[in-house]
């Protein structure tokens, strides 16, 4: 299906361990996560304020059920892993993960996306790459706008791939 963000989406769910999360209804002032749609993905955050416990991942909505899977964990409080929450309420939203954001810089002014790593290749947009990066087999990529290498920073164009910078 699709990959879904819409604003102002927040719930709250009691469940525990780190699979699947059963979604109570949205809170005051708040869309519940049906406005997803079955089937499709989102950003997501869960936060459990007590325990200080948080994850930020890509999870599918099941209206049936209404559940979110944890699909892939982004960021957590538990290195990156999923977290296994404790009893207690935990506040779900739809959110924009900054490493899978696109913005503009505040000193050029130069919009960009910053390198990330995808089964899709490398976008990178009026940026310097700082670290080594290596396109996988297989995959394509391209950048827009100015490109800039650090020295002794290397992008690698493995084997049946391809880099156009335009």
């Amino acid at each position: 299906m699709a990959l879904v963000v819409k604003d102002r989406v927040k719930v709250v769910t009691t469940t525990t361990g780190t699979g699947t999360l059963t979604l109570g209804a949205a809170a005051t002032g708040f869309q519940s996560f049906s406005v997803i749609g079955d089937g499709n993905t989102t950003y997501y955050a869960i936060v459990d304020s007590t325990a200080g416990a948080w994850e930020v991942g890509i999870g599918t909505y099941t209206s049936s059920g209404t559940t979110l899977s944890r699909d892939t964990v982004l960021e957590s409080s538990n290195a990156g892993s999923l977290v296994n929450f404790s009893a207690g309420d935990k506040d779900v939203f739809v959110t924009y993960p900054a490493e899978r954001a696109v913005y503009q810089d505040a000193s050029t002014g130069t919009a960009f996306a910053p390198a990330f790593n995808s089964s899709n290749g490398i976008v990178l947009n009026g940026i310097t790459v700082t670290s080594n990066y290596t396109i996988p087999t297989g995959s394509n990529a391209s950048s827009v706008g100015s490109v800039t290498i650090d020295d002794g920073v290397t992008v690698t164009v493995s084997d049946g791939s391809i880099w156009v910078v335009i």
